[in-house]
């Protein structure tokens, strides 16, 4: 069994200027693959309320659908760290219902570390997490559960209002301990730039190459999710297309009588047929 990548190993590849790997699951045969071939930590992200479960947006994603979902990702792998998001109000109803949530990704579902949106307004919940023993990554930028409160999906810090929040956050998170923050839909220059003043990794979606790593959520990247496509994506295959095909040859030879072949199925001594004909008591 290999090691198993570890909060401190995100913290090393930061000194070591190594770039980090990390991609969505939300089952256990797409964990297992982002496993094997390599990647450095799975996201087991709110996003699976767009991409898996057909929501608008995440923030009907609940507790118990990423307890599921994390669950699955933990079976599926032995090396990658796994980090559990927190859902829309799981953290936001004061300290003590935040650190018990926090505690059930883990214990429950057996996640390493949670992920939680938001600077300042979350700093309290943040602490008292990371105090109860429990690795904290940040969110900053576009936030996915706020949607609603930025009218859609939009860049942030892309004035000089935003920017300097978004640098005084991150100076905030990182004081408070978390082990790395994502940065979503910032400024790639903006993003470097807060990446230049932080000790902890930063995680970039749609933020450039300044960042100490990079997360995609897989679905997107695969081609698999055809609703919309953000232009931060780079899809590497289209998968969508390929199933769809699959799915059309198999439906053709189904109805033409070419699938299932003998060799898809299985065969019955000639006697046994014989005596099940002459079965009289049937």
């Amino acid at each position: 069994m290999q090691k198993r990548i570890t909060v401190s190993d995100f913290s090393k590849s930061k000194r070591e200027n190594r770039k980090i790997s990390m991609l969505t699951a939300y089952d256990y045969p797409t964990a297992k693959i982002l496993d094997q071939a390599g990647v450095d930590s799975i996201l087991v992200g709110d996003s699976l309320g767009m991409v898996v479960l057909g929501y608008e947006d995440t923030t009907r994603v609940t507790m118990e659908d990423m307890l599921h979902h994390i669950k699955a990702v933990v079976r599926g792998t032995e090396r990658a760290l796994v980090v559990g998001d927190m859902p829309f109000l799981s953290y936001h109803l004061g300290k003590y219902e935040s650190v018990r949530n926090a505690g059930r990704l883990l214990n429950e579902g057996g996640c390493k570390a949670v992920k939680l949106e938001g600077g300042e307004e979350v700093l309290e919940d943040v602490k008292a997490i990371i105090s109860a023993g429990i690795p904290v990554m940040g969110h900053l930028g576009y936030t996915p559960q706020s949607v609603n409160r930025f009218g859609g999906h939009k860049a942030q810090g892309k004035d000089l209002e935003t920017a300097k929040r978004l640098l005084r956050d991150a100076l905030l998170l990182q004081k408070a301990g978390v082990f790395g923050i994502v940065l979503e839909c910032v400024p790639y220059r903006v993003a470097e730039y807060i990446s230049h003043r932080l000790d902890v990794p930063t995680i970039g979606i749609g933020s450039g190459a300044g960042c100490d790593g990079q997360v995609l959520v897989t679905s997107d990247m695969l081609g698999l999710f055809k609703d919309f496509m953000p232009r931060h994506v780079k899809k590497y295959m289209d998968m969508g297309s390929s199933m769809e095909e699959a799915v059309k040859l198999y439906i053709s030879e189904v109805q033409e009588g070419i699938f299932p072949t003998e060799k898809n199925s299985f065969k019955v001594e000639d006697e046994v047929l014989i005596q099940l004909k002459a079965a009289s008591d049937l």
